[in-house]
């Protein structure tokens, strides 16, 4: 169970984009992606009669959120596991900017969601981590009485 504290939950909607972009022989277009992204394939029938029409882009995104809440759960954490994790959600941010910038198939809203939650990530990791760090040197800054 320790693997879920080190490795980020957001590895999972990147690993997700990452099969639909890259499916098939080639490199997708990012018109490719888009339209596979904004494909109804589930409808869900409201209370005032409206239907709500969902595409695997929406889902994706609202799946992220959700391990983003988790990932900021875990940024609460301290030890060597914290670190780790911290390190290697900065791994993946890097990651995603390199794919976000180079290659068409993820110049897409969805991924770019989905890299601004892995900067988000990092950053609140950081500003927890520094925090923590901030309040145990005051309280062990109390010094000494006479």
């Amino acid at each position: 169970m320790r693997i879920f504290t080190v490795f980020p939950l957001l590895i999972i909607p990147v690993a997700i984009y990452n099969v639909i972009a890259l499916s098939g022989s080639e490199f997708a277009t990012a018109d490719a992606v888009r339209a596979r992204m904004d494909e109804h394939f589930l409808s869900v029938q409201m209370a005032s009669d409206a239907q709500w029409l969902i595409t695997p882009g929406h889902a994706l995104i609202g799946i992220t959120i959700v391990l983003l809440f988790f990932e900021l759960l875990k940024s609460t954490g301290f030890g060597r596991a914290a670190i780790m994790n911290h390190a290697f959600s900065m791994i993946l941010f890097i990651v995603c900017l390199i794919e976000f910038l180079m290659f068409p198939a993820f110049a897409t809203s969805v991924f770019f969601l989905i890299m601004l939650m892995t900067l988000l990530d990092v950053m609140a990791g950081f500003m927890v981590t520094i925090a923590s760090a901030r309040r145990d040197f005051a309280v062990g800054d109390g010094g000494f009485v006479d």
